[in-house]
């Protein structure tokens, strides 16, 4: 592997894509998820952790943590960043499909990003009708935007904690319909089981500006029932579950969810 060699555009792009679906505790060189990058980009592992490194510094979300990233940024970096971030309805199904050509996975192949495992592909079952371009692109959207929202939330439910990827959604906070400019914001996502997706896409559930559970009186209605109380009333008020590293769900589509769905402008004490 050739030391010193200048950073693509290309590369970038592919680089950043794998950024937003790990945390910052994630971005060393031992990582499997960035091995594997470094070794289909013919780089050393130290230097694509740091170059994610670099990325952190200019990372907005971070910085609301208190979080900085490694100094030197270069130029290309910030301009790629700014590239990126501008137009993710354009940049991310592009980037997810450069990693997918990097990584040999066909239109019948899966390919997942874990972070304690590294780069998965998996065969899928026989596809139906052939997608249209269209369709591809927004399929390749949504395919980064569950990873990096579930890895974003240490691949667990932010309520249960419920830890099995296949029963897990990444939710939008500001639907997907609605919302067309923040429908690959990894922090108009969060990691719920399928249960609480589909309470939360229908107002049964929110959350407040301290990230604690809020159940709606149509479901306190309903504790009699055994699954409503271990589901719902045993998790209201409790904080929702994120690594101290990961970028925050934005606290104004959380005001704008509760907003639409009545839930009261009071809040938890």
């Amino acid at each position: 592997m050739a030391a010193g060699r200048r950073w693509t555009r290309d590369e970038l792009f592919v680089a950043l894509n794998l950024y937003h679906k790990l945390t910052f505790g994630q971005l060393h060189r031992r990582n499997p998820a960035i091995i594997a990058l470094a070794d289909k980009l013919k780089r050393k592992h130290g230097s694509v952790a740091m170059k994610l490194c670099n990325f952190a510094s200019l990372d907005p979300a971070l910085k609301l943590r208190g979080i900085r990233g490694l100094e030197g940024a270069s130029a290309l970096d910030r301009a790629v960043w700014t590239e990126f971030h501008n137009d993710l309805n354009e940049t991310v199904p592009a980037s997810e499909e450069a990693l997918r050509v990097l990584f040999a996975a066909d239109e019948q192949s899966e390919l997942e990003v874990l972070p304690k495992e590294g780069v998965r592909i998996r065969r899928l079952p026989p596809a139906g009708p052939t997608e249209t371009i269209a369709q591809v692109k927004q399929r390749r959207g949504q395919e980064f935007f569950r990873d990096a929202v579930l890895n974003n939330f240490g691949g667990r439910c932010g309520i249960t904690g419920l830890a099995i990827r296949e029963l897990l959604i990444a939710s939008h906070i500001l639907p997907w319909g609605k919302h067309p400019d923040q429908r690959l914001n990894v922090r108009n996502g969060l990691s719920l089981s399928r249960l609480h997706d589909a309470a939360f896409d229908r107002g049964l559930i929110a959350f407040d500006d301290n990230l604690r559970l809020l159940v709606s009186p149509r479901l306190k209605a309903e504790l009699e029932q055994q699954a409503v109380a271990d589901n719902f009333a045993a998790y209201e008020g409790e904080f929702l579950r994120l690594p101290d590293d990961a970028a925050l769900p934005e606290m104004a589509f959380l005001l704008q969810h509760r907003a639409a769905w009545g839930f009261s402008p009071k809040l938890a004490a």
